[in-house]
């Protein structure tokens, strides 16, 4: 075990975790589902319902995927589609800056979790235990890890956006 792999593991549990507790606080926190789904509706992705549960269900297996570094390129794809909804849904109008709301947590996020995957989980993770020596072990970091997370997880993104996104309309002051 190296500092490297320490360091992959810290990572990827803090960025793990925090995306499966923001969807276990879709599913349970103040409101719950149903006020998700009404949030969902309010920000034009139709139907609310449906959205809130496909949310909350990617963050929270994104986050536990991305925390025991499994089929790492998969759930760091999940963390870049849910990211890019939600900065083009909800922060876009915003600006950058957090602390205005912006799109920056967002982005931080998905670069992170693609970095994981282009990295690679490390030597502490389910990746390697389950896949170190075999070839598929080789698809789940480097340049295929990188690819596999960006390209999937801007395919997923961009889908649903396109599919589903109806924002609403403005209204006068």
């Amino acid at each position: 075990m190296t500092a490297y792999d320490v360091g992959l593991l810290i990572l990827r549990v803090v960025l793990g975790l925090t995306m499966a507790a923001h969807g276990y606080n879709k599913f349970f926190g103040k409101g719950g589902l149903k006020g998700t789904a009404g949030w969902f509706d309010s920000m034009g992705m139709k139907p609310g319902m449906f959205h809130a549960r496909i949310a909350a269900t990617t963050e929270m297996a994104a986050g536990l995927g991305l925390a025991v570094g499994l089929l790492t390129p998969i759930p760091a794809a999940g963390f870049v589609a849910l990211m890019l909804v939600a900065a083009w849904t909800v922060h876009r109008p915003n600006g950058f800056f957090i602390v205005k709301e912006g799109w920056e947590y967002n982005l931080v996020l998905a670069v992170a979790a693609v970095a994981v995957a282009t990295l690679g989980a490390g030597k502490l993770s389910l990746d390697y235990l389950l896949f170190s020596g075999t070839g598929l072990y080789d698809l789940l970091h480097g340049w295929w890890g990188l690819v596999i997370a960006a390209a999937l997880g801007l395919a997923g993104g961009i889908g649903q956006l396109v599919i589903f996104y109806r924002p609403p309309a403005k209204q006068d002051a």
